[in-house]
């Protein structure tokens, strides 16, 4: 999606600008967290002034009451005076969301196709939600200050766990239930808990020295701070794309304005905080569902009123109000994590790219591994392109070499070539990072009698075995349970698990690396808060001389001492279902091997595959990720595949398989009926049930986005009306980047 492809701007109310709404406008609009296509038509409040457009309301809404916002005011409605009921409660005195949010919203709830309240619902943190008031919580925090201390009651334990858990930055009074609150005051007055201190951020370090290439970049963005552009600043690994980043902040910050940089997960954020802090010698705010409550609460507070100059936050943060937006930069640009795959299913990366259009101010897209449809874009002329061709400091790029591992013996897909390349890089004091993409122990646990694994009950999966906790995990719905004792297919007693996750990995490494100081980064690790902060110290330290992880460890992260990276499974991207595979799959090898070599030293890269000769490979050995996009640009077009054709997922799952087939047969006949778009489908889901649910999904494309907006906006809501829509759920996926 981009600006030119966009449709008109969007109207959300029937009121301009913001502020309270006339005498003369009988009827209120107000946006409900509810499946509604449009607001609701609501009486104003009996007596006082009627409620500013962007406030929250309490309405009446069925049986219960509901917290709204405002969208406009009307002097007519379709519903009778004697249907309509008034406002229960008015929250806001002024206004809370600004017109440029709401607009946003109304686009992004028009351009995916779903319902506006639930939309706008979504983008509020927890407390405004539930109606309490827009004021920052008391920003009283607690630690631990004596971890040994004895207990007397089980909510203690829990407690006292949770702060050990929060660190030295300790928990937010307001985020904990009153229970809590008053358990933390009796151990305060025991010594056990203490005030956590206030944060400090030191004075801003001299800016670095940056290459030419660096300069041309950041004058570029500067120079475009007056008005919109779209720039998408394309650097090699290591290149120093943060530095341009941070020149372009400076010169925002001078001009009191604020900046939204956009990462997409939640583990980039501490590091690249820290690296801001230090940079700009100030605080730094940060937002994402990681969060506690009251933190998101403030942040977003801290955003509207313009005290956060800087904020640093995941794909949720498109949405903060900026009180002087003056430049939005999306760090890698290309990953799909940037994309909700529930619920409201919008695009981080697009609506930056409009947000930006509708403010007035340049956005920044930075990636090593650009996405096809941002370099389809810089073809077209709809993005300008900033290259940082080499790396910062001289350092050079690794060298990437394939290890051939058929017919070789492996130790937990662990070739005796890349444990002794290994060895090499540690006794010659360099870092190693094993990236393997999969998490446990072992994927698969099968009986040696019949030959049956294990499966979920709840979803077609097998489930995966992590012997840190001893019990068996279903990967896609998270149910879990026991190791059973014997085979629930033939009764034996013979169960052995196959296959390689992080977990083992990091078993085996450490009897081939004993001693050596080791760190495992995957979400198992990382489910304590504050843990992956402290993994990601020994990593970026050089403490941890050996690195084991997942796609966490992939992007964004500067590890100087890191000169060997080993990519030990390549096959299982190589050979996806979805037409993207192939581009992900060229990005994360580039991403991994990014790592290594960003020092004093050089670095080397080494993948595993039993495919050698695999087109993909090859390519990106002989030409590089452009040489890779260049051929899969082609290959696009010539099939009409994004981003040279425009794609829609309609989903619809049950807790029987009939169902959704059935609601998809007759939707197809509905979207067929209208010229310009094509039906593929409908047919089981890759994976048929999921969570006890069973899946199936039908494809709609068209040549141009404006056309399939057109037929969306036509057909979607009468599919929706259908009988058979009823005994279904339903979800539409506007340009998905996951077919699966």
């Amino acid at each position: 999606m981009s600006p030119r492809s966009s449709s008109s701007r969007p109207r959300n109310s029937s009121v301009e600008g913001e502020g309270p709404l006339t005498n003369a406008f009988r009827y209120l609009k107000v946006a409900v967290p509810a499946p509604f296509a449009e607001p609701l038509d609501y009486l104003p409040p009996a007596g006082g002034e009627p409620p500013a457009v962007g406030a929250r309301v309490r309405v009446p809404l069925g049986r219960r009451k509901a917290v709204g916002v405002v969208v406009g005011g009307a002097a007519r409605s379709r519903l009778s005076p004697q249907r309509l009921r008034p406002v229960a409660e008015v929250l806001d005195a002024q206004p809370l969301v600004p017109t440029p949010l709401l607009d946003l919203v109304a686009f992004a709830a028009r351009y995916y196709h779903y319902p506006a309240g639930e939309a706008l619902a979504s983008i509020l943190p927890g407390p405004l939600r539930r109606g309490r008031p827009a004021r920052p919580p008391a920003a009283k925090r607690f630690r631990l200050a004596d971890a040994g201390a004895a207990v007397r009651t089980a909510g203690q334990a829990r407690l006292i766990q949770q702060l050990e858990d929060a660190g030295e930055a300790g928990l937010m009074l307001e985020d904990l239930d009153p229970a809590d609150r008053v358990r933390v005051r009796r151990l305060a007055a025991r010594g056990v808990v203490e005030p956590a201190p206030e944060r400090t951020v030191p004075a801003a370090s001299a800016p670095v020295r940056m290459n030419e290439a660096q300069s041309q970049a950041a004058s570029a963005v500067v120079g475009a701070l007056d008005g919109y552009a779209a720039l998408l600043l394309e650097g090699v690994t290591g290149s120093g794309k943060t530095e341009v980043y941070l020149a372009a902040i400076r010169e925002v910050m001078a001009r009191g304005r604020q900046a939204l940089v956009i990462v997409p997960e939640i583990a980039l954020t501490p590091q690249l905080i820290r690296r801001f802090e230090a940079a700009l010698g100030v605080p730094v705010a940060a937002y994402h569902s990681g969060m506690p409550d009251g933190e998101r609460l403030s942040s977003w507070l801290a955003a509207r009123s313009g005290t956060a100059g800087v904020i640093v936050g995941t794909r949720s943060a498109v949405f903060l109000p900026l009180a002087a937006p003056g430049l939005i930069v999306v760090d890698e640009e290309h990953d799909t994590s940037l994309k909700q795959q529930d619920g409201f299913r919008y695009h981080g990366r697009d609506l930056a790219v409009y947000r930006a259009h509708a403010a007035g101010v340049p956005v920044v897209l930075g990636s090593a591994t650009p996405s096809l449809e941002s370099l389809a874009n810089v073809r077209s002329g709809r993005y300008r392109r900033l290259s940082l061709p080499a790396r910062a400091g001289g350092a050079s790029l690794p060298r990437l070499r394939l290890a051939d591992v058929r017919g070789q013996r492996l130790d937990a897909g662990l070739s005796n070539r890349l444990i002794a390349t290994a060895r090499e890089h540690l006794d010659a004091g360099g870092q190693v990072l094993f990236f393997l993409n999969r998490r446990g122990f072992a994927p698969v646990m099968l009986c040696h009698a019949c030959g049956d694994p294990v499966e979920c009950r709840r979803c077609s999966a097998r489930m995966t075995y992590h012997r840190g906790r001893d019990r068996l995990v279903c990967h896609h719905c998270g149910a879990e349970r026991p190791v059973p004792e014997t085979c629930p297919a033939c009764g034996a007693g013979d169960l052995i698990g196959l296959g390689k996750g992080t977990e083992r990995l990091e078993a085996v490494l450490a009897e081939h690396f004993p001693g050596v100081p080791m760190v495992r980064v995957d979400r198992d690790s990382t489910r304590r808060r504050g843990r992956l902060s402290e993994l990601m110290e020994q990593a970026a330290s050089g403490a941890a001389r050996i690195l084991v992880g997942t796609q966490m460890l992939a992007k964004g992260h500067d590890f100087k001492a890191l000169t060997l990276a080993a990519i030990v499974d390549a096959d299982q991207g190589l050979y996806g279902v979805d037409f993207r595979a192939p581009e992900r799959m060229a990005q994360l090898i580039v991403q991994v091997a990014g790592r290594a070599g960003r020092g004093e030293r050089g670095g080397e890269v080494l993948i595993q595959t039993r495919h050698p000769d695999h087109p993909l490979l090859a390519e990106l050995l002989r030409s590089g990720y452009a040489g890779f996009a260049d051929s899969a640009l082609a290959e696009r077009e010539a099939a009409e595949l994004p981003p040279f054709g425009a794609q829609a997922l309609v989903r619809a799952e049950a807790t029987h398989e009939a169902p959704p087939r059935q609601f998809l047969d007759a939707a197809a006949q509905v979207f067929a009926g209208v010229p310009g778009v094509r039906c593929l489908g409908p047919a089981p889901a890759p994976m048929l049930r999921r969570a006890g649910r069973y899946r199936y999904q039908l494809l709609l494309e068209a040549s141009e986005r404006g056309t399939l907006q057109r037929v969306l906006t036509q057909a979607y809501p009468r599919a929706l009306e259908l009988p058979a829509a009823r005994r279904v759920r339903v979800a539409l996926d506007v340009d998905p980047v996951d077919l699966t």
